[in-house]
């Protein structure tokens, strides 16, 4: 699973807003060497196109074992291998971890986003779920004056209306389309925004490497406390398909990683929404999900005011 870039806004106090943090990883690209920025483009692209293939595998694997062993297979492998990674790339005190109560707040924020996100992919097509996960950023914003005291200005509350009428939109409460599941993803959507929120209290406080390991040691930790009351034994083709999960999280992950060396994250940003162009794609090819014409409606009210608040920051 993969997340929409934070939506900036103002006063620009750490580097996410602006600039604004790539999907699922921290707003801490301040390690970011912007020399080649089509390289980082095309990694940001490959990586972000990459992940609905994971989202794909939780959802079809859903189908015979419980949202929280999908949940855990898929922080068990990406750890692995991701940590294999990271320890190549690191020293090991560059994994000496700071702000450790942040720390765990932002990853347990995250591991509630990833359960409501998988939970609502056992039910909804993969367009849906990702549309409304989506909210994140226009929820963050709306919630930055509260939390971190900062003025959201005009311009984005119109972005941030457009995007939950979208959210209506693609939900369409009190009709006939309307499922329950919905309001899981958008449970993510608004779990996701206090990640974000908790991401930029955390910025230039670290690697962003770093963190997200961390961030997955925390989830598998949780996870494997609670895995043994759903517990289900994969055969051989079940543990096959959750270990390509977790490679294929893993490897985009670390392809989003490398395009914050070349390239900002102002440039980046908008590349993200192209994983929603994958989620269809894959959701139509393997499922038979295509969404109608008002889920596309919704859709394009949601990353259309995500693109309005970047554009309007900038």
């Amino acid at each position: 699973m993969s997340y929409p870039p934070p939506a900036p806004s103002s006063p620009p106090r750490t580097p996410g807003y602006p600039p604004p943090a790539p999907p699922g990883l921290p707003a801490t690209a301040l390690y970011a060497r912007p020399q080649r920025p089509w390289l980082g483009i095309l990694l940001m692209a490959a990586g972000v196109m990459t992940l609905p293939l994971m989202d794909g595998l939780a959802k079809y694997l859903s189908e015979q074992y419980h949202v929280v062993q999908v949940t855990w297979a898929r922080y068990l492998f990406h750890f692995l291998l991701l940590g294999v990674l990271l320890l190549w790339r690191l020293r090991p005190r560059d994994l000496i971890p700071r702000h450790l109560g942040m720390q765990t707040l932002r990853s347990a924020c995250l591991l509630l986003t990833t359960l409501g996100y998988f939970g609502a992919l056992a039910y909804l097509p993969m367009a849906n779920a990702l549309a409304l996960v989506f909210i994140g950023p226009l929820a963050s914003t709306a919630l930055a004056p509260l939390i971190l005291g900062e003025s959201a200005g005009p311009r984005r509350w119109i972005a941030v209306a457009i995007g939950f009428a979208g959210t209506l939109v693609v939900i369409r409460p009190g009709v006939g389309d309307f499922h329950w599941a919905s309001l899981l993803a958008l449970g993510a959507g608004l779990t996701y925004a206090f990640y974000q929120l908790t991401t930029r209290r955390l910025a230039g406080s670290g690697r962003p490497s770093v963190t997200l390991f961390y961030t997955a040691v925390f989830g598998l930790v949780v996870l494997s406390l609670i895995v043994p009351a759903t517990w289900r034994a994969p055969d051989p083709a079940g543990w096959a398909l959750m270990v390509l999960m977790g490679a294929i999280g893993a490897f985009a992950h670390f392809l989003i990683i490398r395009a914050f060396e070349y390239a900002s994250a102002p440039i980046l940003a908008p590349v993200s929404y192209m994983e929603m162009v994958s989620a269809v794609l894959i959701g139509w090819l393997i499922f038979g999900d295509f969404p109608d014409p008002w889920t596309w409606l919704g859709i394009g009210l949601i990353v259309g005011s995500g693109l309005l608040i970047l554009v309007w920051d900038r």
